[in-house]
């Protein structure tokens, strides 16, 4: 039986991470940091809670001695660094936070891994805010786009980037970077932008909200379904080398088109209950990502949610929690 280690697990990728793997029949392994809500430190692992082969532990990128203890202990086979501070526009609220929950996170990371478990497959989660501004002539962001981030968290995942690259070729780990480009599902937090579209939405449907201020309708992302971007997680672990793979869906729309596609599907307009709110708005806007995935796909990966059928998955999750 493999075991897998997953900082970050009771997130939305580490969750649906978490469950991807034990359906494969391997032995999970994870920490969440501890807040004064513990009821909802695990609530996305429901679904496998009470899995024998699951095991939640305490702990924090920033505490080395105790990351340092586990991975003694566990002895993992792959190692899925996922925790973050993820949150863009929160970036600039707490820059120096981000940056050592994010950057040396990734240090103690890669430290432990190196004197405990050195033998293990390390995954770390990179991102496409690494790219920022910078774009191909062909309007695609790639393994060999250069990285001008616009954001402390885009800088943050930039450093963390590299030094997996440096720790794969100075101490010869079998260290990897996935360039996720956006990804959601019913499970993402609700401060962000497709979440909070959603969820809104709904509320607005069934009459308990009128309206939903929003930053900049036109940026456009490259949105895929957490549950497609995990299986690349996974695949990118099991290549005979380390390696640096973008993961996306390869289609953009814009914030703008999102409010269209959600509100319309619930009968709304969402012209009627829309607003720009300028506090909503990034020091330094990034107006465009969309990924050139071809690298990936040539090991198998295709994504199995459209934009569609993702932002469907939302509205259903939604609906389902506000009229049950």
């Amino acid at each position: 039986m493999k075991k897998a280690f997953i900082t970050g697990i009771g997130g939305q990728d580490g969750s649906y991470l978490a469950e991807y793997l034990l359906g494969l029949g391997y032995e999970v392994h994870g920490i969440v940091r501890r807040n004064s809500t513990p009821e909802h430190q695990q609530s996305r692992l429901d679904g496998v809670r009470l899995n024998k082969n699951l095991y939640v532990h305490y702990g924090d990128l920033l505490e080395a001695s105790g990351i340092e203890k586990l991975l003694r202990d566990v002895q993992p086979d792959e190692v899925y660094n996922i925790a973050a501070q993820s949150h863009v526009r929160i970036s600039y609220e707490i820059p120096q936070f981000t940056t050592q929950t994010n950057a040396l996170g990734i240090v103690n990371m890669l430290e432990a891994v190196r004197n405990n478990c050195p033998n293990a497959r390390f995954y770390q989660a990179s991102s496409s805010e690494m790219f920022g501004s910078s774009v191909d002539e062909d309007g695609y962001q790639r393994e060999t786009t250069p990285m001008t981030p616009v954001s402390p968290y885009g800088c943050t995942k930039v450093f963390g980037y590299n030094l997996v690259r440096n720790y794969r070729n100075a101490y010869k780990l079998f260290a990897s970077n996935g360039i996720l480009f956006n990804h959601e599902s019913p499970r993402r937090g609700s401060n962000f932008v497709t979440n909070k579209v959603v969820k809104a939405a709904v509320r607005i449907k069934l009459g308990l909200q009128d309206k939903l201020e929003l930053g900049n309708l036109d940026a456009y992302r490259d949105w895929g379904h957490s549950k497609d971007y995990v299986k690349a997680m996974h695949l990118i672990l099991q290549q005979d080398k380390p390696g640096d793979f973008v993961v996306a869906t390869g289609i953009t729309h814009s914030v703008g088109d999102m409010c269209d596609y959600v509100f319309t599907k619930l009968g709304l307009d969402y012209k009627d209950h829309v607003y720009q709110n300028p506090k909503f708005l990034r020091p330094e806007e990034l107006k465009y990502l969309k990924g050139d995935s071809s690298k990936i796909r040539t090991l198998g990966w295709e994504p199995e949610y459209t934009f569609e059928t993702l932002m469907d998955d939302m509205i259903n999750h939604w609906m389902e929690v506000y009229t049950k």
